[in-house]
């Protein structure tokens, strides 16, 4: 009896141990296919970091590498104190006296090359220009634009608002385009010297006055001829000094 006891509790063991070696295979299993697939979206997501991290280089590198507009206007290799102002930046001190020279410390821009007296390339430079404002400058230092629609022989002389820009060359203080009221300037084409040869020679005519684009005066001149004379004589007098002008308004050349 006791013999067979031992034999059911033996197989009993076998057979528990039996059991917990095929749970143990299936649980491993179950745990493997749970990596697969968790592992799957991070290789996923590595790739596209990956890929991401690869085309962020490039993408800055086709920026830096993008030339500015400002570029077409700054000569290569020139000397930096002859640079334009567009291609450059200083440190204006606006604490300078007015009429001085100033010196103001400067630095080229990306993508603009310029050297020194020595030939030697630099970015930190420094220049020297007059302490004053730019719609302070000479005439000659700007550039406005014109207006054919005032009368440049009006009494007083009228004005005009033009905008002014500085020429490139220039270096001032303060905004390079300006607003400035200026006098009637323009010209139609019209010689003073032709106008006062037609006076004096055919003026009894009216040619004087149909040069001129005054017609209604050149045709009272030609039926009254000249005005006996009176009327000739005092234009000779009056387009010699400059007081008939244009009909249009204009300046003589």
């Amino acid at each position: 009896m006791a013999a067979r006891w031992w034999r059911r509790a033996l197989r009993g063991l076998c057979g528990a141990a039996l059991f917990l070696s095929q749970l143990s295979v299936l649980s491993g299993r179950a745990g493997s296919l749970m990596t697969t697939k968790l592992s799957q979206p991070q290789s996923t997501l590595a790739k596209s970091l990956t890929s991401t991290s690869t085309n962020a280089p490039y993408y800055k590198a086709f920026e830096s590498t993008e030339i500015p507009p400002y570029v077409t206007n700054c000569p290569s290799n020139g000397l930096c104190s002859r640079l334009p102002p567009d291609c450059m930046t200083c440190n204006t001190n606006y604490s300078c006296i007015y009429g001085k020279m100033a010196t103001f410390d400067c630095k080229v821009k990306p993508h603009v090359h310029c050297v020194d007296e020595n030939n030697h390339e630099q970015e930190d430079f420094t220049i020297n220009m007059t302490c004053q404002f730019c719609w302070q400058l000479a005439t000659s230092d700007y550039v406005c634009t014109n207006s054919t629609n005032c009368m440049t022989v009006s009494c007083p002389r009228q004005r005009y608002n033009a905008t002014c820009t500085v020429r490139d060359h220039i270096h001032c203080l303060g905004n390079r385009v300006f607003p400035k009221m200026l006098y009637c300037n323009w010209t139609g084409g019209y010689k003073w010297s032709t106008a006062l040869a037609l006076s004096i020679t055919l003026g009894g005519f009216g040619a004087d006055r149909f040069y001129l684009g005054q017609w209604r005066e050149g045709l009272g001149k030609l039926f009254s001829f000249g005005g006996l004379g009176i009327w000739t004589l005092i234009d000779v007098l009056l387009i010699g000094v400059g007081y008939v002008g244009p009909a249009d308004g204009s300046l003589y050349i």
